[in-house]
C-alpha cells in the first residue's frame, strides 16, 4: 500500500500503514542497530587529568623547586662546608656552628648581632602593637573627616623604604635634626640617635637614645599596616558587648580593657607573630642608616646585616649559611612558643575553650 492520497477513513488508514511500513525500512533497522551498539565512554582519563593539572601548576612548581627547595637544601649543605662562592665547597663538618657558638659566648660578631636583633625586636614589636591599637581605636570614632584621618595615618606605610629611611636620617640628625630641636624645647639634651652606641632601656644609658632606639622609632613609621587590621577587627566586635558592659557600669577605659582588648586578642597574636618575623628580617633601612657597616661600633649590626656582609663581602658562604639556619631555628622555636601560649590569652568569637 502506498502512502498516497485518500480522504476520511481511507486517508487515516494510509497514514497508519505508512508509519508501520516505515518502521521496517532498512534505515529504521540501521538506526536501531546503532542504538544497540555501545558508545565509547566520554569520561576523561584520570592520568590525563592529573597531567593537565600538573601542567597548569608547573610554573609554580618550577619556581618552588628552583627558588625555594634547592636553595633551602643547598644552604643546609653549605653550612657544613667552607665555601667562598669561587671554589667548590669543602666539607668541614660542624666547624661553622662551633665558630658561631664561640662568638656567642664571647659576645663578639654573632653574639653582638643576636643581642642587637633581640633588643630591636623586643622594643619595636610591642611599640608597634600598642600604637596600632591606639590609632585604630581613635580612628574608629565617628567624627567628621574620619576617612581623611585614616588615609593620613595609613599613607606612610606605603612609602618606599629607601625614601622613608633618608627622611628619618634627616629627622634624627644629631646636629640639625628636627627631633633634637623639638626635644631641646622640653629641656632634653641632644641625642646621637643613629650615631650613638647607647641603649635607652639598658644601663648606663637610661633614656639616652642610640642607634637601635632610633631604628625602633623608625619602624613605627609603617604601623599603618597593623592599624588597618586592628581597625577592621574593631568594626567586627558586636555592639551588644559594649552595651552590656555599659549597663554594668563600665566606663570607657574598662570597656576598652575588658571588651576591646580580649576581642582583639586573635589579631594581636597574628600581628605579634608577623611583627617578630619582620623585625628579625629587617635589612634595607638598617643597611642604609648604617651605611652597610653596622656602625657605630657594631651597635646596629643585626643578624640580617651580619649574614649579608659575611656572605657577599667576606665571601664566607658556609658561615653565613650556618647563621641562617640558626636564625631559622630561633624563629621556629619562638613561633611555636607563641602558639603554645596563645591558648591562655587568645580568644575567638563563637569558640568555647
Amino acid at each position: 500500500m502506498t502512502c498516497g492520497g485518500g480522504t476520511g477513513w481511507d486517508n487515516h488508514a494510509g497514514v497508519v500503514n505508512c508509519v508501520s511500513t516505515s518502521q521496517h525500512t532498512p534505515s529504521a533497522r540501521l538506526s536501531k542497530h546503532e542504538d544497540s551498539v555501545p558508545q565509547p565512554s566520554t569520561k576523561p582519563n584520570p592520568l590525563c587529568r592529573e597531567l593537565t593539572g600538573l601542567f597548569f601548576a608547573s610554573p609554580w612548581l618550577i619556581g618552588f623547586l628552583l627558588l625555594f627547595a634547592y636553595p633551602f637544601a643547598a644552604s643546609l649543605y653549605w653550612s657544613f662546608c667552607r665555601y667562598d662562592l669561587l671554589s667548590p665547597p669543602d666539607f668541614i663538618g660542624t666547624a661553622n656552628y662551633r665558630r658561631l657558638g664561640a662568638e656567642l659566648l664571647a659576645g663578639e660578631r654573632f653574639g653582638l648581632a643576636l643581642w642587637n636583633t633581640c633588643y630591636y625586636t623586643l622594643l619595636s614589636v610591642p611599640l608597634s602593637i600598642a600604637l596600632g591599637i591606639g590609632l585604630a581605636t581613635m580612628l574608629s570614632w565617628k567624627i567628621r573627616g574620619q576617612a581623611l584621618y585614616r588615609t593620613i595615618f595609613f599613607l606612610p606605610s606605603v612609602m618606599p623604604v629607601v625614601a622613608s629611611s633618608v627622611l628619618w636620617m634627616w629627622l634624627l640628625d644629631p646636629r640639625d635634626g628636627i627631633v633634637n630641636y623639638a626635644l631641646s624645647w622640653v629641656g632634653i639634651d641632644n641625642q646621637l640617635w643613629f650615631r650613638g652606641a647607647s641603649e635607652t632601656l639598658a644601663p648606663p644609658g637610661w633614656f639616652d637614645f642610640g642607634s637601635k632606639d632610633a631604628l625602633a622609632l623608625m619602624s613605627l613609621w609603617g604601623v599603618g599596616n597593623f592599624m588597618v587590621i586592628y581597625l577592621a577587627a574593631i568594626g567586627d566586635i558586636p555592639m551588644q558587648l559594649f552595651e552590656a558592659a555599659e549597663l554594668d557600669g563600665a566606663g570607657r577605659l574598662r570597656r576598652f580593657w575588658h571588651v576591646t582588648i580580649p576581642m582583639l586578642s586573635h589579631v594581636i597574636f597574628f600581628n605579634l607573630v608577623m611583627g617578630m618575623i619582620q623585625s628579625v628580617q629587617a635589612f634595607t633601612q638598617i643597611y642604609l642608616v648604617s651605611e652597610g657597616t653596622g656602625e657605630p661600633a657594631g651597635w646596629s649590626l643585626v643578624l640580617s646585616l651580619h649574614l649579608f656582609l659575611s656572605a657577599f663581602q667576606d665571601l664566607d658562604m658556609g658561615y653565613a649559611s650556618a647563621m641562617a639556619w640558626i636564625l631559622f631555628v630561633v624563629l621556629l622555636v619562638a613561633t611555636i612558643g607563641l602558639f603554645r601560649t596563645s591558648r591562655h590569652w587568645v580568644h575567638y568569637q563563637g569558640v568555647v575553650r
